[in-house]
């Protein structure tokens, strides 16, 4: 498809032929065709760089841009101003580019008529239902004799049932005293040899066992352990 390249006040536009686009307003009648000054013509593969085809436009109408805000400012001043415009435009279409016209609008597709639809038959008048014959009343019931509730006995009160006595509460078997277990006297870590030896005969039993087994486990101090056994025998003495 050919396409052209034109000039419309300072400005170039790549226009084909049916397309529609806004350029700076024209002093042209609207509905009036132009030929506007063309600069290339191309499509199918050829470009040319001085035509002599000419482009045909029609003004569609004259119409006014989207509003631009303009506003100043000058600092310590308290100068402020607000100024704005609107860019007066021409909507122009491109009816053909030489001899290439704008493609016809599709026409649309006629829906196809109605075709009328014969009337229905009337139906034959449906006869009405015979009449039932009428139904004879029911022989009326002799009197029922109304029976007679019988008397409830009223009941015989019975002796309050004595309250169950209440259980004596379960005593739980006292909880196991928790077993004390013997730790080195305070401050064990700190000692040294010569300490250890000097203060073990005032220690209790549990203790010396205590820090004896701590002795073996951790510091494995042979003058430590020599002081500890000396003073558990003098115990068992």
């Amino acid at each position: 498809m050919s396409y052209a390249v034109i000039s419309l006040g300072g400005k170039q536009y790549r226009v084909r032929p049916g397309e529609r686009l806004l350029v700076d307003k024209l002093a042209t009648d609207e509905g009036t065709t132009f030929n506007p000054r063309v600069l290339l013509v191309g499509g199918d593969g050829t470009t040319d760089l001085s035509p002599t085809t000419t482009v045909t436009a029609r003004v569609v109408g004259h119409q006014l841009g989207e509003k631009i805000r303009i506003g100043k400012y000058k600092k310590r001043t308290g100068y402020r101003k607000h100024n704005g415009y609107r860019s007066r435009l021409t909507q122009i279409e491109i009816e053909s580019i030489g001899s290439a016209k704008k493609p016809a609008a599709a026409k649309k597709a006629e829906a196809p008529k109605a075709v009328p639809v014969p009337k229905a038959a009337q139906s034959e008048p449906v006869p009405k239902a015979a009449q039932s014959e009428p139904v004879p009343k029911a022989a009326q019931s002799e009197p029922v004799p109304k029976a007679e509730a019988p008397k409830a006995e009223a009941p015989k009160a019975e002796a309050p049932k004595a309250a169950p006595k209440a259980a004596a509460p379960k005593t739980e078997p006292d909880a196991e005293a928790p077993v004390r277990v013997a730790h080195p006297p305070k401050g064990y870590e700190d000692l040294t040899v010569a300490q250890i030896a000097e203060a073990a005969s005032g220690w209790r039993r549990p203790n010396l066992e205590a820090a004896l087994e701590h002795e073996r486990a951790n510091a494995k101090r042979k003058g430590a352990i020599a002081a500890l056994e000396s003073a558990l025998a003098a115990k068992e003495e």
